[in-house]
């Protein structure tokens, strides 16, 4: 394994106070990803083999009613074609079928069949663990810490990343990590 860093520009200041770090670190899961880079402050979980995930969340750029299929999200989220998104735990959950890039400030996201639940803009957009068609979707992986630093992924490598577990962070300096997420991580200060 090698870290390598290729900038000296110094990053956004995340974490008001870090009080305790995952040992080692994680590996992240790169082909989760759908962006080059992960910032601080972003939503980390595991899977049953120990390799780290982005708990993938995205912000609403606006509104869409309950009947809506496609979703407007603000530019650097991690979703790709096939993943599901809620807008809560617990709600409908439905698959992408398409992701539209071409505007500047935001993506769509399509699915085939409405999330059956209205989203205002600055709301946050869940992956879910699979389509559900009623009720009772579930985050695909839990959170359990916020990446520590900004980092750039590089393909093929092992992606080693910090993993805040106890601290305080300034909330805004931080991409959007929605209320349900903030819920599984109590040992999070988000100021």
């Amino acid at each position: 394994m090698q870290n390598t860093k290729t900038t000296e520009t110094r990053g956004i200041n995340v974490f008001r106070k870090i009080l305790e770090t995952l040992p080692s670190g994680l590996t992240v899961a790169v082909a989760d990803m759908s962006q080059a880079t992960i910032n601080a402050g972003t939503p980390i979980g595991i899977d049953t083999n120990g390799l780290g995930h982005i708990v993938k969340v995205a912000e609403a750029q606006a509104n869409a009613t309950n009947t809506a299929t496609d979703y407007r999200v603000k530019k650097g989220h991690n979703f790709k074609v096939g993943n599901h998104i809620m807008a809560a735990t617990g709600a409908k959950a439905q698959t992408i079928t398409a992701i539209t890039t071409t505007e500047t400030a935001y993506d769509t996201l399509t699915v085939g069949t409405t999330i059956g639940t209205a989203v205002t803009a600055g709301d946050a957009i869940y992956e879910a663990v699979a389509a559900n068609q009623s009720t009772g979707s579930a985050f695909k992986y839990t959170a359990l810490g916020l990446i520590g630093e900004d980092c750039t992924i590089v393909a093929g490598d092992s992606n080693l990343v910090s993993v805040v577990v106890r601290g305080s962070v300034y909330t805004g300096n931080c991409a959007l990590i929605g209320s349900a997420v903030k819920a599984l991580l109590p040992q999070i200060i988000f100021a």
